[in-house]
């Protein structure tokens, strides 16, 4: 029987996806800055079987709403205080099947680079690490690394495809047998089994050979997010898991069937792919506690900060703004489409304005386990989702929850794992179940 997947989303600042929950009675904000912090997280989410948790990450500070970063630093925003690479060995040393995902961009990074310090994880977490690839959709991550502005979205797009192409040829010029560590006949490794990867592209080039040996599943696994229809394209051609945010079920199994089939065309499955839509949960061990507590985390929320939260996320000023056509007209090169995409599918389902729709937090998914595990089941049989991205409400509160009561609700309905399959990220996602 086929099993669903499930994701931790993370970031390194005060609260991940759903604003101004840094603020909440539970949330721990003394150990920000221990490696204990993220050790006692991986160990609560293999516990609970996820098959992994990536963290979000950003190259900057976002300073576009009121053309400063008053708000979104002072008022607590979905800030990166630690660069996840150097939090992912920790996390590994503690576990030993979770899959562990870092953010990094392609626009902003060489490919040589990219393969020796994605490909040096892999190794030593054995097997478990993916990469989010991100191509960089604002203007002040740019000039943060060098440049006047962003290249056009399709360059990037571009760029990326030659990336990966490039780290792919890195990881692979390395044979599974290339290490003999044969003491006896002084021979170390097999000079026959390495190769040069020789890769010249229009962007950029890699001569090769990568400095470190094949990793226990090969390469770090693919994970993306695209929305428009370059980004879709990409997914379809790389990813390996893609995180999604549709406001509704029939949003989600429209963009999966979509996916499936861009696979499906350029020859690929379309199972070897886990489309994972964005599920943020409130849990009770009643209804009635789970809207309390859904009540209050709403009323915790800072109204400045979520326009400054949208801000970000759409690549403009809506302190200025209140209609989509302004919007897309200042953001220009920059801004997520997905987010966009997921404002107007609200705005539709409310039957209210892009202004009023854009200035609402994510709709939660609120109630007991077995009444989130509805929704789940729902989406997950009727094609809109294999699995889901869960983003904390609370930290670490959240992910404890969903290990101790979600996850027991959905494997007693047979829908996910009670062990792990395999050793690594890629066999666990592959696991037919």
């Amino acid at each position: 029987m086929r099993k669903m997947h499930l994701v931790a989303y993370m970031k390194t600042g005060p609260s991940a996806s759903y604003p101004s929950t840094w603020r909440h009675p539970t949330a721990t904000l003394d150990d920000l800055f221990e490696p204990t912090r993220w050790e006692r997280i991986a160990q609560v989410l293999e516990a609970g079987f996820f098959d992994a948790c990536f963290f979000a990450d950003g190259l900057g500070v976002p300073d576009l709403y009121k053309g400063n970063f008053d708000d979104y630093v002072g008022r607590g925003g979905q800030l990166s205080l630690l660069d996840p690479m150097t939090l992912l060995p920790l996390m590994a040393r503690v576990t030993s099947r979770l899959g562990l995902g870092a953010t990094l961009s392609t626009t902003f990074h060489n490919p040589y680079n990219l393969a020796r310090s994605l490909g040096s994880l892999d190794i030593l977490s054995k097997g478990r690490v993916a990469w989010n690839v991100v191509t960089t959709a604002r203007e002040f991550e740019a000039q943060n690394c060098g440049e006047e502005g962003l290249p056009p979205k399709d360059q990037r797009y571009d760029r990326a495809d030659e990336i990966l192409e490039a780290c792919t040829a890195l990881w692979e010029g390395w044979d599974e047998d290339a290490l003999v560590l044969d003491k006896a006949s002084g021979v170390f490794a097999d000079p026959s089994k390495i190769r040069y990867a020789h890769y010249k592209g229009k962007h950029v080039a890699s001569r090769g050979p990568l400095s470190i040996p094949r990793s226990p599943q090969g390469r770090p696994v693919i994970m993306q997010a695209g929305s428009s229809d370059r980004g879709r394209a990409f997914a379809a051609r790389w990813a390996e898991m893609i995180f999604c945010s549709p406001a509704t079920k029939s949003a989600a199994l429209a963009y999966r069937t979509d996916i499936r089939a861009r696979m499906d065309a350029i020859g690929r499955n379309p199972d070897e792919c886990a489309v994972l839509p964005s599920f943020t949960v409130v849990l009770g061990e009643t209804e009635s506690i789970a809207k309390e507590k859904a009540a209050f985390i709403e009323s915790q929320v800072d109204p400045e900060l979520v326009i400054a939260a949208a801000s970000w996320s759409v690549a403009a000023d809506l302190s200025v703004i209140d209609d989509e056509g302004a919007l897309v007209a200042q953001s220009g090169n920059q801004g997520v489409q997905g987010h966009r995409d997921r404002v107007m599918q609200v705005a539709k389902a409310k039957g209210i304005s892009f202004a009023q729709a854009v200035r609402l937090p994510r709709d939660l998914v609120v109630g007991t386990p077995a009444q989130v595990a509805d929704m789940m089941e729902d989406w997950f049989k009727s094609g809109a989702a294999d699995g889901f991205i869960l983003p904390p409400t609370v930290f670490p509160t959240t992910f404890e929850e969903v290990a101790t009561m979600l996850v027991p609700e959905l494997q007693r309905r047979g829908l996910f794992r009670t062990r792990y399959a395999a050793a690594t990220l890629r066999g666990n996602l592959l696991d037919p179940g």
